[in-house]
């Protein structure tokens, strides 16, 4: 039976690339039977506000709970870390089979994540976690090393020509979106300004902080968002001002959206970091339901890389397409 599951696991994933690409024509085909039920339920609890980032983490999730016939628990949190730590003790309370958790401020939720691990509950961390996930006792980690991303986004603006660059955050909290700024300056051979420029919950007032910035430092020639809504927030700021985006003045942006797709299609934004965020939800999945019915583990101990991948005028086109299957 272990060796039946396991074999199921593998071939969910197999037929996810196939289904990826297959033709338009895919759509109208009926629905193969998904996995039989295992009994296995699992939680995935992170900062998600079910925006069009996480939107994606979550379906990517949710299919690989079909392949493999597990029960799967959304958590989201709206980037409250108390919700996050008052979920994952529920989780345990539930004896849960597995916790996926992303970890975007260490302080307040590695305690409870220990306490699952010392419960005997498998944990992996996923999109953010990346430099606490050994201490926690996880299996591994899913995502992207943050710093490296950063530092490919600053070669790039190395590239563009730019000589200042104002690195724009939007969540106070998150260490990972700071080492993003971290990694930009380590490689950028200009300036880097780095600061928190509101939520994305209020695109108003974001843009207003981006437009006060910019307009407080006429050197600035470059706008990095570590996350595609405040990217496209720095868009329409500098474009307030009357700024040659795309010419003179360079925008770059994490993650995918349409937007910030449509954006690098017509030339106003230069790139964007992926971190492909749908496997960050589909393959913790599949390892907690690997480990759980057969003992097996993925990564020997480091983290299993999703990204850096960039989005460029040369590939929009491509990656666009997916996006509007929901599977980028």
């Amino acid at each position: 039976m272990k060796k039946l599951r396991f074999l199921l696991a593998l071939l969910a994933i197999f037929s996810l690339i196939a289904v990826s690409c297959g033709d338009d024509d895919s759509a109208d085909e009926p629905e193969e039977d998904t996995a039989p039920d295992s009994g296995l339920i699992f939680h995935m609890i992170t900062h998600s506000d079910d925006g069009p980032f996480w939107s994606v983490v979550k379906r990517g999730a949710e299919a690989a709970a079909a392949d493999v016939g597990v029960t799967l628990v959304w958590n989201p949190s709206n980037n409250d870390p108390g919700v996050q730590a008052s979920d994952i003790a529920a989780a345990v309370a539930a004896n849960s089979d597995g916790i996926a958790a992303s970890l975007p401020s260490p302080d307040q939720l590695i305690p409870p994540l220990q306490e699952a691990v010392a419960a005997g509950i498998p944990v992996y961390t996923l999109n953010s976690g990346v430099n606490d996930y050994q201490s926690i006792g996880a299996t591994s980690h899913v995502g992207q090393t943050e710093v490296i991303a950063g530092n490919g986004a600053g070669l790039r603006f190395n590239d563009l020509g730019a000589t200042k660059v104002l690195c724009g955050i939007q969540e106070q909290d998150n260490v990972a979106l700071g080492e993003r700024c971290d990694g930009l300056a380590e490689t950028f051979n200009g300036e880097v300004i780095q600061g928190f420029m509101d939520l994305d919950a209020n695109q108003v007032a974001q843009e207003g902080a981006i437009n006060a910035a910019l307009a407080a430092d006429s050197d600035i020639d470059g706008f990095l968002g570590v996350g595609p809504v405040i990217a496209m927030s720095g868009l329409s700021a500098a474009k307030a001002l009357g700024k040659s985006v795309g010419d003179s003045f360079h925008v770059g942006g994490f993650d995918i959206t349409p937007d910030i797709i449509d954006a690098i299609e017509s030339g106003e934004v230069a790139f964007t970091v992926d971190q492909q965020q749908y496997l960050q939800g589909y393959i913790p999945v599949v390892l907690m339901y690997l480990e759980a019915t057969n003992q097996n583990t993925l990564g020997g101990g480091l983290p299993i890389l999703t990204g850096p991948g960039f989005v460029t005028p040369d590939n929009a086109a491509a990656v666009k397409a997916l996006v509007a299957a929901g599977t980028r």
